[in-house]
């Protein structure tokens, strides 16, 4: 099931330009793959004077992790709960900066652990044929800071 830029960013936090991600392409149970070409775009949030570095390729990652969640939780007639990014792991940059890749980049993440809203994430940008991001990400449940 595809779905289109103004409901992916509905099921993330972020809003406007800051919704990175413009189409998810295919999700199941353990994964889903968007595409974007946000990285080109001159008004991305993340772009310096010097153009988009790679590591943003994580917060690429982080909001497909997010759109899953959110599909997931709609899913079950949930909400997703608020959390924050606890850790990057295994992080591995093939190139030096994204605006410099051609066309559109394919966003993929796969859940590795759920554990309630503690979640970890393999997440992967890849673009012009080859690998250019790879990380493990970690998402903490932030519902312990309202008790």
């Amino acid at each position: 099931m595809t779905l289109e830029r103004d409901e992916l960013c509905a099921l993330i936090p972020h809003a406007g330009s800051m919704c990175l991600l413009d189409r998810i392409v295919c999700w199941d149970d353990g994964s889903i793959i968007c595409t974007t070409a946000s990285h080109c775009r001159q008004d991305n949030p993340l772009r310096t004077a010097a153009g988009l570095a790679a590591i943003h390729g994580v917060e690429y990652g982080a909001q497909a992790m997010a759109a899953h969640g959110g599909l997931l939780a709609r899913r079950a007639g949930a909400s997703l709960p608020a959390g924050y990014l606890a850790a990057l792991r295994d992080v591995r940059l093939h190139v030096t900066r994204l605006d410099l890749v051609p066309g559109v980049l394919h966003v993929a993440a796969t859940r590795l652990m759920a554990d309630g809203g503690n979640l970890m994430y393999r997440v992967e940008v890849s673009g012009a044929g080859r690998l250019l991001v790879e990380a493990r990400v970690t998402v903490a449940d932030m519902s312990w800071r309202k008790q």
